[in-house]
């Protein structure tokens, strides 16, 4: 089960949205930028290390997770989004992948194979020229 980022270790920042809006956006400060320090949080080490190698922008070199959400019209709805976001970026940092094992191929398998072949080989010879001499 992944781990579960709690608020508290998330800094919200309100401010202006960017974009088309009219008056609302010159006035109303709905977009917010969520802050959340990898090193300084409660998750795994190992998710820790996986967040800072997160290739991009997002990261600062302090180690600091941001990211921005002005796609709501209401500050509490980008702070939903922003934490939904988070989560799921957590979620994919902890998400640790199947080492893949090589199997043989089953003596059925090798046997279908062989008959393939040689069903295909004699519709080649088939094709042949026929030697009258």
């Amino acid at each position: 089960m992944p781990p579960v980022v709690p608020e508290d270790e998330v800094e919200f920042t309100a401010m202006r949205a960017q974009g088309p809006g009219g008056q609302n956006v010159n006035k109303v400060s709905s977009a917010v930028h969520l802050r959340f320090d990898i090193r300084a949080s409660s998750l795994p080490q190992a998710v820790k290390d996986k967040l800072l190698a997160l290739p991009g922008r997002r990261v600062t070199k302090e180690g600091v997770l941001v990211i921005k959400a002005q796609a709501a019209r209401s500050q509490e709805q980008n702070k939903a989004a922003a934490l939904a976001r988070l989560q799921e970026i957590v979620d994919d940092a902890s998400h640790v992948q199947l080492v893949r094992r090589p199997t043989k191929p089953t003596y059925g398998s090798k046997q279908r194979r062989l008959q393939g072949k040689a069903i295909r080989s004699e519709v080649k010879a088939g094709r042949r020229k026929l030697d009258t001499e």
